[in-house]
């Protein structure tokens, strides 16, 4: 497979429109690579038109109302289709967007026993328009700029972990263990779904080193088909021990209905079900609890895209020798019209998918490639029951073996700096650790500062992110200042 590229490819002139539009072989591409690309990305990430529905679709509201999975699903398709394409022609990098894990937990179970779905769905459009704001008026740009590279670098890094991380634990090879906080499967490298998982790592190392084209989409597709004549063939019949699959049971389709199915899309515009009047609707909740429900979705959807966009465009050779990437407010830009999309569609927060690594590790380096992933991703809305056809363990080793790609950037970081070693060792493990980027460059950027004024150097610490990490110090004592408003 093609390597990430380091610096632009000035050699060859642009072939056309589109090449010239989308910067092409500016970037050392071509169109087949995006295409590939894309649909790498596609794939690492379609679980979430499954998942998601699961946490959105299931869980109630304050008056025990629940969206159903259904519906959710077809949403979750349709908002992501209409975000991956928004980047693809707005920013021209190989951003794709979707709703967000962790944030649709935060949807889910944080905003929902408060208020009705269509007071979640309007605050999640609220908070969107926030974040336009702040790009519009230079805020959220400046606050990329302020960041230090190694600290970058390391927030890079830690989303590589953290992929991996994800992989692991969505493919069930490590979980919850007893008197050890993860261990290997159930006890043990058990059962014919982990045996998937690790056939389809051995074969996207083996394709990637030999460096075949297509390596990461290639062994997506053969772990599939392993999976199915796996589960055809056998059954995973462990199910009931925690050995079967994790989530999707792959089968081959029986019918028409198997494949092909009308979305649901009545959940579309259940924002304005409640009315307009914002201040009744929230005045029974308390105006401060709003205020700090709206400031939880900002900072973590804040951070956890910077966080994607720096290690993706790290993996793509696409920042300069500051660790800063031209026309980053085009992908912010992006980015929180996707929230906005994803509150207008009942979709949960949209937000830039650390799983564009996969499609970086493609090759893709444009605009094309999430144009692709938000073709694949409208074509879900119709199959769905397509879509839950890759399991987790067929998808996942391609998470792993990005993680790899993305950790070989830390021999970039001058650890020898106690601010910049400290800073960005916390950054890199509080990523997978507490299972949130947001939270990694949080602890990164307070363990800079903090050593940086010891050292007594603040004057090196950039004023914005004085002001950031004051923030994040009330993020993380949210539960104490929840106590002291009652």
């Amino acid at each position: 497979m093609s390597t990430p590229n380091t610096s632009p490819n000035v050699s060859k002139a642009p072939s056309g429109p589109v090449d010239r539009f989308f910067h092409v072989t500016e970037r050392g591409s071509n169109i087949a690579t995006e295409i590939r690309g894309g649909l790498a990305t596609f794939f690492a990430m379609a679980y979430i038109v499954v998942l998601n529905p699961l946490i959105i679709g299931t869980a109630e509201d304050v008056n025990g109302e629940t969206l159903g999975i259904p519906q959710v699903a077809a949403v979750t398709a349709l908002i992501a289709a209409i975000s991956c394409i928004l980047m693809g022609v707005v920013s021209r990098y190989p951003f794709a967007i979707a709703a967000g894990m962790g944030l649709n937990a935060v949807v889910a179970y944080g905003l929902a026993p408060l208020m009705p779905w269509s007071d979640v769905f309007l605050l999640i459009i609220i908070e969107g328009l926030v974040l336009l704001v702040l790009v519009v008026t230079g805020f959220r740009t400046a606050v990329f700029a302020a960041i230090p590279p190694g600290i970058k670098t390391a927030i890079a890094v830690g989303v590589g972990l953290f992929l991996a991380f994800i992989g692991l634990v969505n493919a069930g090879f490590v979980q919850a263990g007893e008197g050890t906080p993860v261990q290997l499967g159930d006890g043990g490298l058990n059962g014919w779904p982990i045996v998937v998982f690790v056939l389809g790592l051995l074969v996207s190392i083996a394709l990637y080193v030999r460096r075949v084209k297509g390596a990461l989409l290639i062994g997506i597709v053969l772990a599939t088909v392993v999976a199915i004549v796996v589960e055809t063939a056998f059954g995973s019949g462990d199910a009931e021990n925690g050995l079967g699959w994790s989530l999707t049971v792959p089968s081959l389709p029986t019918g028409v209905g198997d494949v092909a199915a009308l979305p649901d899309l009545s959940l579309v515009g259940l924002f304005a079900d409640g009315g307009f009047n914002v201040l009744g609707r929230w005045s029974d909740i308390g105006f401060a609890t709003v205020l700090m429900l709206l400031f939880t979705l900002l900072l973590a959807d804040f951070f956890d895209t910077m966080g994607t966009m720096v290690g993706v465009a790290y993996e793509g050779g696409l920042v300069d020798e500051d660790g800063n990437m031209p026309n980053t407010r085009e992908v912010l830009v992006a980015d929180s019209f996707g929230t906005v999309l994803g509150g207008l569609g009942s979709a949960s927060v949209n937000t830039v998918y650390a799983e564009s690594a996969a499609g970086v590790g493609e090759g893709a380096r444009t605009g094309i490639a999430p144009l692709v992933t938000g073709g694949m991703m409208l074509l879900a809305t119709f199959f769905t029951p397509l879509v839950t056809l890759v399991p987790f363990e067929a998808a996942t080793p391609v998470l792993v073996l990005v993680g790899f790609m993305m950790m070989t950037q830390v021999v970039n970081i001058d650890f020898r700096d106690p601010a910049l070693g400290i800073g960005a060792f916390l950054a890199i493990i509080m990523m997978p650790f507490t299972y949130s980027i947001a939270n990694g460059i949080g602890f990164g950027l307070l363990a800079y500062a903090f050593v940086r004024l010891v050292q007594g150097k603040a004057n090196q610490v950039h004023p914005l992110l004085w002001v950031i990490s004051v923030i994040f110090l009330i993020h993380f004592a949210e539960a104490p200042i929840y106590a002291l408003l009652g």
